[in-house]
């Protein structure tokens, strides 16, 4: 998607306690626990945190987090909040923007927290955020969810250029096994396949696949140790996380 294109309406469905984000179809693209606002509700998105596992916990505050694409701002304000990072979201629609501080609990912005009407692409490739980005979580689907908006190894390479020496990216990867395995292919083209990390596919058939800037290779134990700390601190799942998630072969 470019922004010479219409963008899609945005709105949303409440189903019991939990709201959904759509973009003018049925496609959910977020949701929120209206008794929760601020924890992250979906598998994926969750999974989307396991960078955390390959962090010291005690730094995690003095760190930034960067979204490409905001969704239900769940990872925005997840960082932001519970993690207490300083947080950038860039967002292509400014309906999203609007939905999520109107519907989705999204705070103002502030000192830590900024989200940036914006094009992902245009972002990533600019040197202003170079070498400045912590934690780079990539999830940019277009209102029919088919395949990543931004999937070819020069965004997968600027995206690179944006992470920290011991920066880590995690993508969002749906749809058919043939666009993740091409899209795995670039992402490894960029990073090598020494620091590659995937899950297996969620029932939804959500695959998280994380990205080291510097690969790491820590051993059982201490992905297990780390895991604990992560459930400890924040709540997230991260014991379950180790049975499905290892290194790409």
């Amino acid at each position: 998607m470019t922004t010479t294109e219409p963008l899609p309406e945005v709105n949303f469905s409440d189903h019991g306690d939990i709201r959904y984000l759509h973009l003018g179809t049925e496609w959910v693209q977020g949701s929120m626990r209206l008794d929760d606002p601020f924890a992250i509700h979906l598998e994926y998105v969750q999974r989307m945190m396991a960078w955390l596992l390959f962090v010291d916990p005690a730094s995690v505050a003095r760190r930034h987090a960067m979204q490409l694409g905001l969704g239900a701002a769940s990872l925005t304000k997840f960082c932001h909040r519970a993690l207490r990072m300083r947080t950038t979201a860039i967002e292509l629609n400014p309906q999203v923007i609007a939905a999520c501080r109107l519907w989705f609990k999204l705070p103002r912005d502030d000192s830590r927290l900024s989200v940036v009407l914006g094009d992902a692409a245009e972002v990533a490739a600019h040197a202003h955020w170079r070498g400045q980005v912590d934690a780079l979580q990539v999830d940019l689907y277009d209102h029919e969810a088919a395949a990543p908006v931004l999937d070819s190894q020069a965004f997968y390479a600027d995206c690179r250029r944006l992470l920290t020496d011991d920066g880590c990216m995690t993508v969002n990867l749906f749809g058919r096994s043939s666009s993740y395995e091409r899209s795995l292919a670039r992402i490894t083209a960029v990073f090598g396949r020494e620091a590659v990390w995937a899950f297996r596919p969620t029932r939804e058939g959500n695959t998280i696949v994380l990205a080291l800037r510097t690969p790491q290779q820590p051993v059982r134990g201490e992905l297990a140790a780390r895991a604990e700390a992560v459930r400890a601190r924040w709540g997230l799942p991260a014991h379950k996380w180790l049975r499905v998630f290892k290194p790409v072969e």
